[in-house]
């Protein structure tokens, strides 16, 4: 099978969360025969226990979770609010397995964000479909976060001149209504602009303008 992640974030992993030996079993090997890393937890606790210890931009890596519904202790629910509430869903999509009689519990977790469902017992081929869609949208979404923290590094190298001036270029000003606004010559914003666009790897206010709002910075 092949996966569609990017390389250069290294390779996706799927953790699975289910009480019940047999099915973590069956999951893993069926895993490792389509090539993919697995890691399994016999409940949400243990799952909990291995966040705690996680950097906070975990996962670095596309992943996604197979969870159980219904487990002893703390249920599959409360495991997916709390991953809601760490805003992860997006990084580690979530396919729920589910019984029968919670197929309208599951329904209700996917509008909810989850990923998708599959029912027990699942086709194999229709299982790991699912999987490689979710390690895609978790890989795109890394990607994206990655994206986004260089562009706040770039960011953060300007001088404060050089976001006065970033600022009032992004809003369509001329050069001689910015001079004039922050008691500047115009030679200087022409040489302010120039540092933000080398700065910020762009050719052109336009491209500015959208690579922040690509990112939610503008």
């Amino acid at each position: 099978m092949t996966t569609h992640t990017d390389p250069r974030l290294g390779l996706p992993t799927v953790y699975l969360v289910d009480d019940e030996d047999v099915v973590r079993d069956a999951l893993a090997w069926l895993l490792r025969s389509r090539r993919l890393l697995s890691e399994g937890f016999a409940s949400a606790e243990a799952f909990e226990a291995m966040l705690a210890g996680r950097p906070a931009n975990w996962p670095a890596s596309p992943s996604c979770l197979l969870l159980d519904v219904r487990m002893p202790g703390t249920s599959g629910l409360v495991l997916f609010e709390r991953l809601i509430e760490r805003g992860l869903l997006a990084t580690l999509p979530v396919i729920f397995l589910t019984g029968h009689g919670d197929v309208p519990t599951a329904v209700g977790a996917v509008k909810r964000g989850a990923f998708d469902f599959v029912e027990k017992p699942f086709a194999d081929n229709a299982l790991v479909d699912r999987i490689e869609r979710a390690l895609a949208q978790s890989s795109d979404a890394l990607l994206k976060r990655r994206d986004a923290e260089a562009v706040r590094k770039r960011l953060a190298d300007l001088t404060e001149r050089e976001r006065d001036v970033m600022r009032l270029v992004i809003e369509g000003r001329p050069n001689k209504l910015i001079a004039d606004e922050l008691d500047i010559s115009v030679r200087t914003v022409e040489v302010h602009r120039a540092r933000v666009f080398e700065k910020m790897e762009v050719r052109s206010a336009v491209e500015l303008a959208n690579l922040l709002r690509a990112h939610g910075l503008g």
